[in-house]
């Protein structure tokens, strides 16, 4: 199958809304870069402000931290939400709109890689109730995740071992790949009918490397699935690994270590990373991720002003 490079992969999207008969591969046509080539928009991660270790941290004040740093956007982590009650969810829209804050993604988390079918479809209502809420969020798009074998002891173990983790006994990496890539085609009427875009990040289990990860986003040439490039998470050669992924790439999710990493610490070069996207025109968001032991009161605007320097913002 032929790659998809990210200006086709937009292009096919717009000729599949057109009732188009445009194929999704073609040659890639290199044009010259626009004024605006590479321009993007900063995004405040909600998990920069909650670990998973304490209670949890509103969402609301990550609207008001955005905007105080006139960052344009908010990606919410799902997990982080007070309820999922409709009244919540309008106030939260409300919120960010009199803010001037775009929410503008929504991280899940579920996992396809398993050999009980019943489990799997359960990820799968998971994933299109999530892109539901998504939609009424007014949210364009949504973190997906391959799923883990569930072999390490917990996510402590899994760290430890540097995202590596045994194949489930009795079972093969290729099954793996069969379910989350049929999985996946199971959610796509659904991301398609309500809009909202799903982008397939490189954490950990069979997208721990970018050759799982493309393997699985050449198997489905759709432009309703794009890569989220978490670029922490690639922790040998992250610069070749990225470059392997970015024309691929619909979301950034950007790593921070203030005060030193909750599992690991990267010391990323941005500007090198930036000078990435830019060779394939990328003008999405980039979420940053603030992932250190400091004080997200202090480590998230010092993140803002690093990603500001990196990117010319």
């Amino acid at each position: 199958m032929q790659s998809l490079d990210r200006r086709h992969f937009f292009s096919a999207g717009a000729a599949a809304l057109a009732g188009s008969t445009l194929p999704f591969a073609s040659t890639p046509v290199t044009a010259a870069p626009s004024k605006a080539a590479g321009r993007v928009k900063l995004a405040l991660a909600t998990y920069s402000y909650w670990h998973f270790t304490r209670e949890k941290y509103p969402i609301e004040k990550v609207i008001d931290h955005a905007a105080d740093l006139g960052v344009e956007g908010v990606d919410v982590l799902h997990m982080q939400m007070a309820n999922e009650k409709p009244d919540y969810l309008r106030k939260l829209k409300r919120h960010a709109f009199l803010n001037g804050v775009g929410l503008v993604g929504l991280s899940i988390h579920q996992g396809f890689v398993s050999p009980d079918k019943a489990k799997r479809q359960r990820n799968i209502d998971h994933t299109i109730h999530c892109m539901e809420l998504a939609h009424e969020l007014g949210i364009p798009c949504i973190r997906l995740n391959t799923g883990r074998w569930g072999t390490s002891k917990n996510f402590d173990h899994l760290m430890a071992n540097r995202g590596i983790e045994p194949v489930l006994p009795g079972h093969t990496e290729d099954e793996g790949f069969k379910w989350c890539i049929e999985s996946i085609e199971k959610c796509l009427p659904a991301a398609e009918k309500l809009g909202v875009h799903m982008a397939l990040e490189n954490h950990w289990g069979l997208a721990r490397t970018p050759e799982g990860l493309l393997r699985i986003a050449k198997a489905i040439p759709s432009p309703w699935l794009g890569v989220l490039m978490d670029t922490g998470n690639f922790l040998e050669n992250p610069y070749k690994k990225l470059e392997m992924i970015a024309s691929r790439t619909t979301f950034v999710q950007a790593k921070t270590y203030h005060g030193g990493g909750e599992w690991y610490t990267l010391d990323l070069d941005y500007k090198r990373i930036a000078g990435i996207l830019r060779k394939v025109n990328y003008r999405g968001y980039i979420s940053i991720e603030f992932e250190g032991k400091e004080d997200a009161k202090t480590a998230v605007p010092k993140s803002v002003a690093m990603m500001r320097e990196a990117f010319g913002r």
